[in-house]
């Protein structure tokens, strides 16, 4: 115990609480149920805000990429200044940025209040993930470990499983707006569960200061890749704008290892990369994440190419959402009896197989629905073995004075997957809708049948879908080559 009667790493005069847990649990929601709800709604939000779907666009994906950008920094941050303190910050920030974008006005001023309030929410992320999961390594061990990393997961992974589904609910019903307060009221509700409780640190760094230098490269280098991948149709892609954009990307990522590596103080300490386990689960997480692009191709191609609302289109998602609540407890057992490795392996090749179900986009809508319909489930099911193996096998392999700034980057990996993911996405099914003969050759292989007029969008959706299947083969193959067979946690 530090002087001030406060936890050093972990604590042995507090037992984690339910309060605690579904307190924190509320916080992962409001980013990854609330904010996320964008991924189905975008359109609904352009048309009421009177915005191009380009700056959208942007507005969907900079929520993770803000969150991905600081969520190490936030981590490493709660080490040093208490964890308890710093998941409070990240309520406060989530009411900040969700009421700023709920009442975001419509016509000029829409874009401000839209990018600054969902920067505030992605930030909110940041700070509240890594966090949580430290004060879950500090305040919980052995099964009951397992157990609030399962429902901890719930959050996350079930969080995005309903997001589509929720927001079309709403946005259909009762107006989009009131996601977001309904998100600030959740954040209220989350900051009172977790107030009280006993503040946890890691052991002093003896010197230690913030490393302004990596952060700003990083920072850098990710805008710059981010704005590329979203704009990059726009631009041209060999076009001046986009090659400086490469280029800086390059010159501020290259800037940025060398910086960490000789730093000290580097907010991203590449030592932990050291043990295989963690490697794996880290890289294999920012693979699988990046895999929610399909939900923003899906649901665009449903309704623009397929006549849908948001609403109907969300409702083949529900399968998605039932089946990673319903199984991630599935994928805790499948953990102790077996390890990570064979779990994370058999979610990954499950949501493979999901992805498959989704690229006929040349059926007829009936049958492309049931796909979808079967396809989400899987999704969900393959997620859900994948989610507790995976999270566990990271934290667990993290000594205790690193548990925030690991746990991190574990979650990083799970931002900076799901923004580039969806911005790859989005970018792909865009610059190929949009035009006719870029996609000319899948006609060629397959034969679109009913509707005419949405050809090229169901050509891109097919041509993205497929980049998104290459994601899940390269997860695949990181955790064969990085998580030992006989690793336990």
């Amino acid at each position: 115990m530090t002087p001030n009667g406060e936890s050093a790493g972990r604590s042995t005069a507090h037992a984690g609480s339910d309060r605690l847990l579904y307190g924190m649990i509320l916080g992962v929601l409001a980013f990854w149920l609330f904010a996320q709800t964008t991924l189905n709604i975008a359109p609904t939000m352009a048309a009421d805000l009177r915005i191009q779907m380009s700056v959208m666009n942007i507005a969907v994906s900079i929520t993770a990429l803000f969150s991905g950008i600081f969520i190490v920094v936030m981590g490493g941050l709660a080490d040093r200044a208490g964890r308890v303190k710093v998941v409070q910050w990240g309520f406060v920030l989530s009411i900040v940025g969700s009421l700023l974008v709920g009442f975001a006005p419509s016509g000029a001023l829409a874009s401000s209040f839209l990018i600054v309030g969902r920067v505030c929410q992605g930030l909110s992320g940041a700070f509240i993930m890594p966090a949580s999961l430290a004060l879950v390594k500090a305040y919980w061990d052995g099964a009951a470990r397992q157990r609030a990393v399962s429902l901890w997961s719930i959050g996350s992974w079930g969080g995005s499983g309903f997001a589509a589904l929720f927001g079309g609910l709403m946005a259909q019903n009762v107006g989009w707006r009131w996601i977001f307060f309904a998100d600030a009221a959740v954040s209220v509700i989350g900051m009172l569960m977790v107030r009280g409780t006993p503040e946890s640190r890691a052991d002093e760094k003896e010197g230690y200061r913030l490393d302004t230098m990596g952060i700003l490269t990083f920072m850098i280098a990710m805008v710059a890749l981010e704005v590329l991948a979203t704009q990059g149709a726009k631009f041209g892609w060999a076009s001046v704008a986009s090659l400086s954009l490469l280029a800086v990307s390059i010159v501020f990522g290259v800037l940025f290892f060398r910086t960490e590596s000789r730093s000290t103080n580097a907010f991203v300490d590449f030592s932990l990369f050291r043990n295989t386990t963690f490697t794996g689960a880290t890289l294999s997480n920012l693979l699988l994440n990046a895999v929610a692009g399909i939900m923003i191709v899906s649901m665009t191609l449903l309704q623009l190419g397929g006549g849908m609302s948001a609403q109907d289109a969300g409702l083949l998602t529900l399968g998605y959402a039932i089946a990673i609540v319903a199984f991630i407890r599935v994928g805790e057992k499948l953990l102790q009896r077996f390890g990570p490795r064979k779990p994370m392996l058999w979610g990954s090749l499950i949501v493979g197989v999901s992805i498959l179900l989704l690229m006929p986009t040349f059926v007829m809508l009936a049958t492309y629905r049931i796909l979808a319909v079967i396809a989400f489930t899987l999704f969900g099911l393959g997620l859900a073995f994948y989610a507790t193996p995976s999270t566990d096998a990271a934290i667990s392999n993290l000594p205790d004075a690193a548990a925030g700034s690991g746990s991190g980057i574990y979650k990083m990996a799970s931002s900076l997957g799901a923004s580039f993911g969806v911005a790859i996405s989005a970018a792909i099914f865009t610059a190929l809708s949009a035009d006719r003969s870029a996609a000319s050759w899948v006609a060629g292989a397959f034969t679109f049948v009913g509707r005419q007029d949405n050809v090229a969008s169901r050509e891109a959706a097919l041509v993205a879908f497929g980049a998104n299947l290459l994601m899940v083969a390269a997860a695949i193959v990181s955790i064969v080559l990085t998580v030992p067979k006989s690793a336990k946690t």
